[in-house]
């Protein structure tokens, strides 16, 4: 069985550093005529070469190598760009504002009930102090709610 491995790009562009090095070399022994030709040659060659390695870096940007698209590459700072990063900052803040209010409402009905329990029944204040009776408050007043 053939194993071959596939070449990479890097793989490919050592090769092609090496190979262009070399032809550098040899070129130092010819002559002005021949040299200018292979340098006319080259240019021509890159010139040709230009679009198909643009397309190719294109197709790249857009396609990942585990299949995802990915959107354009334009990371200029427009409007549209400002506001959409700031909206999940500001539901942030108002979420966590929200969850304060929330909270905070929940401590003072809280503190309202057991003053005016206090104030309306004839316990002594040293009542209000033990665990138990301020969870049988909770559990009286939510049942006088239900009658009510």
């Amino acid at each position: 069985m053939k194993n071959t491995n596939p070449t990479t790009s890097q793989d490919i562009d050592r090769r092609g550093r090496y190979f262009s090095n070399q032809l550098t070399l040899a070129t130092s022994d010819l002559s002005h005529d021949i040299s200018e030709r292979l340098r006319v040659a080259r240019q021509l060659a890159l010139a040709q070469r230009k679009p198909v390695l643009l397309s190719r870096l294109s197709k790249e940007a857009h396609l990942n190598n585990n299949g995802t698209l990915t959107g354009p590459t334009d990371d200029g700072l427009n409007l549209l760009n400002i506001l959409a990063s700031a909206l999940p900052i500001l539901a942030l803040v108002f979420g966590l504002m929200a969850i304060q209010w929330v909270q905070q409402d929940s401590i003072i009905s809280e503190i309202a009930a057991t003053d005016s329990a206090l104030l309306t029944d004839e316990l002594p204040p040293d009542a209000y102090t033990d665990a138990g009776f301020s969870q049988f408050l909770k559990l009286g007043l939510s049942a006088n709610a239900k009658d009510d």
